[in-house]
């Protein structure tokens, strides 16, 4: 099973522009729809609801990762914040990662013990997660 976690700039472009992916992540996430899963913070949804309401994104993008997430013949699975996963934020350097919703979604795929699909350069230097671009 090749299960990973994906940050919301992937999603977004997931969705929308999917040849802003590198090859790796493309790869990465065709092979988690094809045998596993792709696993999508809650906090991803509320990042996606402020670019819209900013203006910065389309709600469609939103509408479609909703849908993704209640279709269950998809690989998207929805991971709720829980205990464990507010408590691996503080493993998190904030000097590191210092925006909280990618310290959160860093956090998730932490807890969940899987790469993270991300372009972001500082959960990248953050070396305690494997990730992926």
């Amino acid at each position: 099973m090749a299960d990973v976690a994906i940050d919301t700039h992937v999603a977004i472009w997931y969705f929308l522009e999917p040849q802003n992916l590198s090859v790796a992540a493309t790869a990465v996430i065709d092979a988690a729809e094809a045998t596993g899963a792709i696993y999508v913070s809650a906090v991803t949804i509320i990042e996606l609801i402020y670019l819209v309401e900013k203006g910065r994104i389309s709600k469609g993008v939103l509408d479609f990762l909703r849908d993704a997430l209640d279709d269950p013949t998809t690989a998207f699975r929805l991971v709720e914040i829980n205990r464990a996963i507010a408590d691996a934020v503080e493993t998190i350097p904030r000097s590191i990662v210092p925006d909280m919703p990618d310290r959160i979604i860093a956090a998730t795929a932490l807890h969940l013990n899987l790469p993270l699909v991300t372009r972001d350069p500082q959960i990248k230097n953050f070396g305690g997660l494997q990730t992926i671009w």
